[in-house]
Formats: C-alpha cells, sequence, structure tokens
C-alpha cells in the first residue's frame, strides 16, 4: 500500500514537481542525443543507378502497403499549393510564385519525417499507420530533427529573399502591371530571360546545399543514436562519395514535385509519399 498510494494520491505541489522532473530528464536526453557523437560512425558505401531504382520500388511498395494513411499524412501539401497560388493573384506576390513553389524541394526532407518513420517500423515489422509517423515527436531525436528543419526553414527564407532580389535587379522593382504583363516581359524580353538563368542557376545552389546537409540527415537521426553533427557529417560524406548518383537523385525529386505541382498540386498526395519512402530506402542503400 505504502508504495502505490503516491501514485494515486498526491497534492498539485508534487504533481508539478514530478512534471518539471520529467521534463528535466526529457530535455536533458534530447540535448544529450542533439549533440551526441557515437563512436560507431556509419560507413557510406559506394551507390549507383540501381540503388535509385531499389529505392524507388520499395518506396513504391511502402506506399502500397499504406496508401491511405500516407495520404492522409501529406493531404495538407497541396492545400497549401493551392494558397500559394491564390497569394500569386495579388501582383505584389506574383513574382515570388514560383520560387516559392520550387522552394518546396528545399524544406521537403523535413516535411517528409513522418513517411520515414512508417517505412521504419514497416521495415522493422512494427505497426506503420498514420498515428505511428507521430511517435517522432516522442523520439530522442526530436531536437536533433527540430534543429535540421530549422536550417532547412531559414534556407527557404533566404532563397525567397535572393529571388526577390533578383527579380528587383531584372525586371522589378515595380509591382507587374497584370499576370499577363508579367508573363510577356518574363518571355519576350532579355531582362526576362536574365532572370530566368540566374535564378535557376541561384537556386539550383540552394538545392545542392539543402540536398548536401539532409539526403540522408532525417533518416539517420531516426535510425541510430548519431547525434546532429555526426548526422549531416554523414549526409556530406554520401554526396562526395556519390555525387552523381545523389545529383540524379536531387534532379529526380525536382522533376516528380513539378510533375506532381501541375494538376493543381494534387498530384503531390500521391508524389510525396512516393519519394518520402523511398528516401528512407535510399538512406538504408547509402549508409551501412
Amino acid at each position: 500500500m505504502s508504495e502505490t498510494a503516491p501514485k494515486t494520491i498526491g497534492n498539485p505541489a508534487s504533481w508539478v514537481l514530478q512534471s518539471l522532473r520529467s521534463a528535466s530528464h526529457g530535455t536533458t536526453e534530447a540535448i544529450e542525443e542533439l549533440r551526441s557523437d557515437t563512436n560507431a560512425r556509419p560507413r557510406v558505401r559506394t551507390m549507383d543507378i540501381d540503388d535509385i531504382s531499389h529505392a524507388l520500388r520499395a518506396g513504391w511498395a511502402d506506399f502500397k502497403s499504406a496508401r491511405s494513411d500516407a495520404m492522409f499524412l501529406v493531404f495538407i501539401y497541396p492545400l497549401i499549393g493551392l494558397a500559394l497560388v491564390m497569394s500569386g493573384f495579388h501582383l505584389d506576390v506574383l513574382p515570388l510564385l514560383v520560387p516559392m513553389v520550387m522552394g518546396f524541394a528545399i524544406v521537403g526532407p523535413a516535411a517528409a519525417i513522418g513517411l520515414y518513420e512508417m517505412s521504419r517500423r514497416r521495415e522493422a515489422g512494427e505497426s506503420a499507420g498514420w498515428m505511428s509517423a507521430f511517435s517522432v515527436l516522442r523520439s530522442p531525436a526530436f531536437a536533433s530533427v527540430l534543429a535540421l528543419a530549422f536550417y532547412l526553414a531559414a534556407l527557404f527564407v533566404i532563397w525567397i529573399m535572393v529571388a526577390e532580389a533578383i527579380f528587383g535587379a531584372t525586371l522589378g522593382p515595380d509591382t507587374p502591371a497584370s499576370l499577363t504583363t508579367f508573363a510577356r516581359d518574363v518571355f519576350t524580353t532579355s531582362s526576362g530571360w536574365t532572370m530566368i538563368v540566374v535564378g535557376t542557376l541561384v537556386g539550383a545552389a540552394f538545392a545542392y546545399a539543402a540536398l548536401a546537409v539532409s539526403i540522408v540527415s532525417f533518416p539517420l537521426l531516426l535510425d541510430r543514436h548519431v547525434g546532429l553533427p555526426m548526422a549531416v557529417a554523414t549526409s556530406l560524406q554520401v554526396m562526395r562519395q556519390n555525387r552523381l548518383v545523389c545529383l540524379l537523385w536531387g534532379a529526380l525529386v525536382g522533376a516528380l514535385l513539378v510533375l506532381g505541382s501541375v494538376p493543381l498540386f494534387a498530384g503531390l498526395i500521391f508524389v510525396v509519399p512516393l519519394l518520402g519512402h523511398a528516401t528512407w530506402h535510399f538512406y538504408r542503400r547509402a549508409v551501412m
């Protein structure tokens, strides 16, 4: 009786104290996980094109096994895309519409974190429904995941600021008079083509920076207790050791996201889950 009584009888002060102790323990665990530098450094494999094919096939198998759960998780992304299009009807936002849509590839790795967890659980023979995706919130690696997500979000914001500067230096800084006028200026003037070329090259540089840091970081953080520095270092090593394969993977991801965005972003309901699950299997092929 004396051992069980404290679990059922208490006062507000004891409850607060227990909560603070629990929060303190969780915070300490998260900080330790964030900076963890395990001695078992992940080994990076040399990859080839077959690894991309395998990742896509395995990702498709995961998607088919939990189609409704995965589609439910990403249902918000087409809505975000439509919101961006609607905002584009405001002429002051119009020049940034394409950079905002294309910038989804920068933050995409963070947006698919729940899908990585679903694939991890399915591989381990565990329950892999959409509710299980939220177990990431209770993972010791969540602080590391959040920190890396903030990095990608900051990179996205900087990209939008740079895209706005490119527009200002070419077709701007005045707001387009109309959608038709803006489209004509973009495709029929030298300033418009300068904006396209410079914007594409600079956008590719931002996409490369995001890809190099995150290509395997998020799945690795969920899979092993390596800490954020080790996860990023491993991701950079994967990029250095398999540059061509990684660039092809990034180009494929970008192309599929564009394809999924064309029919009013409805295709993202299928494309994002496929890429999310496939990214987990790409990581499993890249890191031993």
